[in-house]
């Protein structure tokens, strides 16, 4: 069967057999084939199109990201597109599905799991740039925070105060990636402390709720008051989980940080308003979408290859944690 026969089928023409037809839409939904929405204009189409593909829909830390990333994609003289996923499906997937939609030049992750993906990544044939931590493989670029060594360090500041009786909202049990990270490193600075781990103070997010959600960190933090479980601080893995966890608190009667103390980590622009301000670990996101564009572009230009950049983050000591 000719290319062009496949054609007419594909853009419903008049002029074909109507079993011809029959068997060739057949034949894509069988092989999953998604035509490329340019395929008419591909002498035209140059690829001069970015994609940032944002693992989790609600997640607040990623507008400054994306804004950033739409300036310098188009000083460069490239078009943007954007694709959001949710938490429970597959990045990798959605990005070589928009690749077969757009004539693509590259695709920079925001959020996401990679660990052990390299196979999957190479798949989309185009340079890849990640903000997570925890992969160092020689296919893609990686650019964040180191998740591990700040999740130590928003521990280690709270056990300072002299907490030791610290929950945590932590992501999913199966979770690998920044979940996981920053759950190590609050272990470790309880190891390092000789504070002895007591599992019953970590608290995985509902699968039933958005991921690390204002919401989820309310539903966690009424689950842990309502337990009766003795502690004297929470650590939420992300602000807006923090912040729920402050709203249930409140809720449950209790002050923020008179009775317990709370921090989270991002520092999202809406910490700096709540009441109380939230203390947090600040990831540097216009610094590292900034760097995330210059990388893949200079990769683009046969510049050099791929890198991987840890970005150090900033404790923000605000008016959620005192000393106790």
């Amino acid at each position: 069967m000719g290319v062009s026969t496949v054609s007419r089928a594909i853009n419903n023409h008049p002029d074909i057999n109507a079993e011809t037809k029959k068997k060739v839409m057949e034949t894509i939904q069988e092989h999953g084939y998604i035509p490329n929405n340019s395929a008419r204009n591909l002498r035209r189409a140059d690829g001069k199109c970015i994609a940032v593909v944002v693992k989790g829909i609600s997640n607040p830390l990623f507008a400054d990201a994306i804004e950033i990333m739409e300036e310098e994609i188009k000083r460069n003289k490239f078009s943007m597109v954007v694709r959001y996923v949710n938490f429970n499906e597959n990045e990798i997937e959605a990005a070589l599905e928009l690749a077969k939609e757009k004539k693509l030049a590259g695709v920079i992750f925001l959020g996401g799991y990679f660990v052990k993906r390299e196979k999957s990544l190479q798949k989309l044939r185009i340079p890849c740039v990640l903000s997570t931590s925890g992969c160092d493989g020689d296919a893609y670029s990686t650019l964040s925070v180191d998740d591990e060594k700040e999740g130590y360090r928003m521990t280690d500041y709270l056990i300072r105060l002299g907490h030791r009786k610290i929950a945590v909202l932590s992501g999913m049990p199966d979770d690998a990636s920044i979940g996981l990270l920053r759950l190590e490193g609050y272990k470790r600075a309880l190891r390092e402390h000789g504070i002895e781990e007591d599992e019953d103070l970590i608290l995985h997010m509902r699968a039933d709720v958005r991921f690390y959600s204002m919401e989820n960190g309310y539903q966690m933090t009424k689950e842990l008051l309502g337990s009766g479980k003795e502690f004297s601080c929470i650590f939420a893995f992300s602000d807006a989980m923090a912040i729920g966890a402050c709203r249930a608190i409140t809720d449950s009667g209790g002050r923020v940080p008179e009775d317990y103390s709370v921090s989270g980590f991002d520092g999202i622009e809406l910490g700096n308003y709540y009441d109380p301000k939230l203390t947090t670990m600040k990831q540097p996101i216009r610094d590292i979408a900034r760097e995330s564009v210059n990388v893949l572009f200079d990769i683009l230009n046969e510049r050099y290859r791929h890198v991987h950049r840890v970005f150090p983050g900033e404790l923000l000591e605000r008016e959620s944690t005192k000393k106790i």
